[in-house]
């Protein structure tokens, strides 16, 4: 089997499951949005069809997180108060972040009735720019997390350089490791984008341009779809 087919079999299974689809479409979302705002101003009719394609996507992956609060009830429950998580901290960032996205779903359920006139939403700038609001925190706890995650395993990693060979410290938890520092990249331009959405004076909020958003997406759905299929290789 030739390396084109192993790469399109592998990506059919990874578009196969939700997390793998929405981070393709994540990416198509934010690459149109990008085209849009390079063209805004040189070919504004053009810019204006990948605008539509960029609304229409980001539409699609906000009806498909209507359930998402199903599967995130279950794993606040899993979770409990984190009594298998390394340190304290940690499990102080878990059961905080599991608190803010069990809120924030039903938020989010609200902000999009109002969108599509199902229901009338009285204040929906108010409930938009608390969606915003919890979406900032919970993107900004997921950060802290993955950041703390990173810094109790560069010092596992440390101890074990010190204590034997380096050259037998195991190839894939270096490989893991490196992956855990893409995903604070990742999730960092996450946050920038995040903070963008928030109402003019809030950090730099609304400050982005089309293009920048577009750009901040397309590199951290990029980014999100190759740990995908790094980490299917590093299971393997």
């Amino acid at each position: 089997m030739s390396d084109t087919s192993k790469f399109v079999i592998e990506f059919c299974d990874i578009i196969d499951s939700y997390g793998g689809r929405d981070k393709v479409m994540k990416a198509l979302c934010y690459s149109a949005k990008l085209v849009a705002g390079y063209h805004a101003k040189k070919n504004p009719e053009l810019a204006k069809r990948y605008a539509i394609a960029s609304s229409k996507i980001s539409g699609a992956r906000a009806t498909l997180r209507l359930i998402d609060d199903i599967p995130m009830i279950q794993y606040a429950l899993e979770y409990g108060l984190g009594e298998n998580e390394p340190d304290k901290i940690m499990a102080i960032l878990g059961v905080t972040a599991n608190i803010v996205d069990l809120l924030y779903y039903p938020i989010e359920k609200i902000c999009w009735l109002s969108e599509h006139k199902i229901v009338d939403v009285k204040h929906a700038d108010s409930w938009d720019n608390l969606n915003s609001i919890f979406w900032v925190l919970s993107v900004y706890l997921n950060l802290m997390r993955t950041m703390r995650n990173f810094s109790l395993n560069q010092e596992k990693l440390n101890r074990s350089h010190k204590l034997c060979d380096p050259n037998s410290i195991d190839t894939k938890s270096l490989a893991k490791h490196r992956l855990e520092l893409m995903s604070i990249v990742r999730i960092s331009l996450d946050f920038v984008h995040a903070v963008s959405t928030l109402p003019k004076g809030y950090l730099w909020g609304g400050k982005l341009t089309t293009f920048q958003v577009g750009a901040i997406g397309t590199i951290s759905a990029g980014l999100g779809i190759y740990q995908i299929f790094a980490k299917r290789r590093l299971n393997k």
